[in-house]
């Protein structure tokens, strides 16, 4: 029973202190990251839940189950080995395929804002897209890494496979999320040295892809003229981002202080999910701001360390897909709240609101751990499950 119960301990297990310093300090900065947010979370969702739900704890209480299911889960990822874990991934890919799929059916998708990107379950939404995110990272790792030795019919298979993903996705519509999924797997191709004809090829397609989306979501490229300048519909498509960085400015230097942000109240839209960042710069202000910065650069250095550190190529692979989409997301993100990127639906991870976005940040940070602590070891990993060859 002692064995079990240690999974529900976030972060903290005696048994860390024999992991590489990598690893312990990935752990930490974890720990830190996601606590920062929770505290974000509060302070912008408080009057949101008072007026809407009568209880300004009601978001955070709804979180709280997503980092309860999302630190069982890192806990799990960062303790079993990697040749455990990817025995699953093929299997979890299909399965999140099929829900993504299964969102763009009538009746079973879930509107919101004009966009089906979930499935109601009594209370809770679930949104196949995010949580594909940690398996999709694992499964390309693995086939991208052998490529050169797989058979033609598996490469055709898969590749089916990741674009059928990416057209469900782009079908929503979810262009910010497709585009983030597949650069990631073009990041993980080009971390195994798949041939550069492949990658050009693809990287024309997917580009493709994005422009065609363009083509026929006028709202998309409202997003794209409006964030170049919002004061040309400052009442309307513009009034966001305008919002937005009048939240960032009135931080100033110090901030305004926890819980003080004026735009929060009634001013800022969606404040509790893809504008958490100006609520956050607005009562911790320049060297709030600086320090989380600094705190992702840490991540993303310690990242980028144990994926050189590797000596296989797949947890090299795994460790680079899952710093893309947790610190290239985060830095997507801030640039969407301080108008330096034009406006998408993409979280920030650990801050804003959604159970599935925690728990798939969780599950992310959880396989790098464990990539930082098998990353000095010479165990070959050799699956042959019958979905990859």
């Amino acid at each position: 029973m002692r064995r079990y119960l240690r999974y529900l301990i976030p972060f903290v297990d005696p048994q860390v202190k024999s992991w590489s310093w990598e690893a312990r300090l990935l752990n930490w900065l974890t720990c830190i990251w996601l606590l920062i947010g929770l505290v974000t979370l509060v302070s912008a969702s408080y009057a949101e839940g008072i007026v809407t739900f009568n209880d300004g704890l009601y978001i955070l209480k709804k979180q709280l189950i997503g980092v309860l299911l999302g630190i069982l889960g890192f806990n799990l990822v960062s303790r079993q080995s990697l040749k455990k874990t990817l025995k699953s991934a093929p299997w979890m890919v299909l399965i999140w395929l099929l829900l993504i799929l299964a969102t763009l059916v009538p009746g079973l998708g879930k509107t919101t804002m004009g966009a089906s990107r979930w499935i109601a379950i009594g209370p809770f939404s679930l949104q196949p897209s995010e949580l594909i995110k940690p398996f999709l990272v694992l499964q390309a790792s693995y086939l991208f890494s052998r490529w050169q030795v797989l058979k033609p019919k598996v490469k055709l298979v898969w590749s089916i496979v990741f674009a059928l993903m990416l057209l469900g996705i782009l079908k929503q519509p979810n262009l910010s999320t497709a585009a983030l999924c597949g650069l990631s797997l073009w990041l993980i191709a080009l971390s195994a040295c798949l041939p550069w004809q492949q990658l050009i090829g693809s990287a024309i397609v997917g580009s493709t892809l994005a422009s065609m989306s363009l083509a026929i979501n006028s709202y998309q490229r409202d997003r794209i003229v409006f964030f170049l300048d919002p004061w040309r519909d400052y009442h309307g498509k513009g009034y966001q981002l305008i919002q937005s960085l009048l939240a960032i400015a009135s931080g100033g230097i110090s901030g305004a202080g926890f819980g003080l942000s004026q735009q929060k109240l009634s001013y800022l839209p969606i404040r509790s999910t893809d504008f958490i960042f100006a609520v956050y710069a607005e009562e911790f202000g320049f060297i709030g701001c600086l320090l989380f910065l600094i705190l992702l650069l840490g991540f993303a250095t310690l990242a980028l360390r144990v994926a050189i550190k590797c000596r296989q190529a797949i947890p090299k692979a795994i460790a680079i897909g899952s710093m893309v989409l947790l610190v290239g997301q985060s830095l997507i993100n801030i640039g969407v709240a301080t108008g330096t990127l034009p406006t998408t639906g993409l979280p920030l991870p650990f801050f804003s609101y959604g159970i599935n976005s925690v728990v798939a940040s969780l599950l992310l940070a959880g396989l790098l751990v464990r990539v930082a602590r098998e990353s000095d070891r010479a165990v070959v990993i050799d699956l042959k499950p019958s979905l990859r060859s």
